[in-house]
């Protein structure tokens, strides 16, 4: 049986830029509610944006996720992956297109630096596409490594972020 408040709280990226990607995301998330190690508690807006970095590529669709568990941080991005390889992942093209991207941003207060897992995610505070679904649910998180809420982050943005 779930038990949720006591697990750990997570918030997680999702983008697609190929195929049906608000079904795919949906799809995806459902994939990870359905698990006996999960629980989605609240999910933001959907926003298309234009990519960053990489090939020349489609728009995605982006959201946050709020998730509470019971597992570790590498054994939750173990159950992130294997969703992404679900729905036909494939890690080819560094920055490429995708049909889905799941990214733990953050994992409680913690901070992991290890050479599979960096939380909090180590470029979210430099993205507009995840700062701004993320604030819809935690406007007044911090962030564990540099102290300042997730809107303080979105609003020291520029526009060319």
């Amino acid at each position: 049986m779930k038990d949720p408040d006591r697990w750990t709280i997570a918030y997680i990226g999702l983008g697609s830029n190929l195929g049906d990607r608000e079904a795919t995301l949906r799809g995806a998330l459902r994939q990870i509610d359905s698990r006996r190690d999960s629980v989605v508690t609240r999910v933001s807006a959907f926003h298309e944006t234009e990519p960053v970095g990489g090939p020349p590529q489609g728009a995605f669709i982006n959201a946050a996720a709020e998730l509470a568990t019971p597992l570790p941080p590498e054994g939750l991005l173990a159950v992130l992956h294997e969703v992404e390889d679900e729905f036909g992942r494939e890690r080819t093209v560094r920055w490429g297109p995708r049909t889905l991207d799941l990214d733990l941003l953050l994992y409680g207060n913690c901070v992991i630096d290890t050479p599979e897992l960096q939380v909090p995610h180590p470029r979210m505070h430099e993205r507009r596409f995840v700062l701004q679904p993320l604030c819809e649910l935690c406007p007044e998180r911090r962030h564990p490594r540099l102290g300042k809420t997730m809107q303080q982050l979105l609003s020291e943005l520029t526009d060319e972020d």
